[in-house]
């Protein structure tokens, strides 16, 4: 398997969705507009390609310079636990080095947990922190 990461800077929906339907998150597959929209406003996105086929994605938000937050990270199921997501992060933490915080929200699952702080993440009560959303 020969995967490549690289940046998107021309994002094709109709590659996106099926990594979006794969992974089961339908509230953005019933808002593809929304989907569409928030790819047009991202910071970067980066792409995991098996020779043209995307196999993961991972999408950044924020001003670059102080505040970056990670809003997607996928990879298609018949392709996990092969790297391909932790490629992708290092290649955000790498290009995104200098940035103070690097931020992100995840499922609260062992595996998921893990996975993060394997990569350097710590939760924000290890910071003594709390985290608010208000989501809609």
């Amino acid at each position: 398997m020969d995967i490549k990461i690289k940046q998107l800077l021309d994002v094709e929906m109709t590659k996106i969705i099926p990594l979006y339907s794969d992974a089961g998150w339908i509230n953005y597959t019933q808002k593809p507009e929304m989907l569409a929209k928030s790819f047009e406003n991202s910071l970067a996105i980066f792409g995991a390609f098996e020779n043209e086929v995307l196999v993961g994605i991972i999408r950044v938000v924020g001003d670059g310079y102080s505040i970056i937050y990670i809003q997607d990270i996928i990879v298609l199921k018949s392709y996990q636990r092969k790297g391909i997501g932790s490629s992708l992060l290092k290649k955000v933490l790498n290009e995104y080095a200098n940035v103070y915080q690097k931020v992100l929200l995840t499922e609260n699952q062992p595996e998921t947990i893990n996975f993060y702080k394997s990569l350097g993440f710590v939760t924000v009560a290890d910071l003594e922190c709390v985290a608010f959303i208000q989501h809609s």
